[in-house]
C-alpha cells in the first residue's frame, strides 16, 4: 500500500509527501480539505518536493486544493512541483492553471 500525507511544517507551508494514486488520493483530498480550511495564513504554499511519484491524481489534489483555497479566501502557491507532476499538468493544458513558484 502507498503512504503518502500532507501536512502543515511551518507557518502558511502545507507539504505534499509520498505517492499520490488512486490509494491516497481520497484521504489526501479531505487532509488538505481540512488543512486548508483551518490554515491561520491567507498566504498558503504548497510544497511538493517530498512527492516520490505521482499518477493524474496528483494534479487532480493540486486543482481541489486550489478551489478549497479560493472558498476559503486563501491564496495557494505550488512550490518544488516534481517532473512527473509537471508533464502531467502539461498534458492536460493544466499547467498555465497551476500558480507555480518558481
Amino acid at each position: 500500500m502507498s503512504e503518502a500525507s500532507i501536512r502543515q511544517d511551518e507557518l502558511g507551508v502545507l507539504a505534499l509527501v509520498g505517492v499520490l494514486d488512486y490509494s491516497t488520493g481520497p484521504a489526501l483530498r479531505q487532509q488538505g480539505r481540512v488543512l486548508i480550511g483551518a490554515a491561520e495564513a491567507k498566504d498558503l504554499v504548497l510544497d511538493c518536493a517530498g512527492v516520490e511519484k505521482s499518477s493524474s491524481v496528483g494534479p487532480s489534489l493540486l486543482l481541489a486544493y486550489l478551489r478549497d483555497a479560493k472558498a476559503a479566501g486563501k491564496r495557494l502557491r505550488i512550490r518544488a512541483l516534481p517532473q512527473d507532476m509537471r508533464e502531467i499538468a502539461q498534458v492536460c493544458g493544466l499547467l498555465e492553471l497551476l500558480p507555480l513558484d518558481a
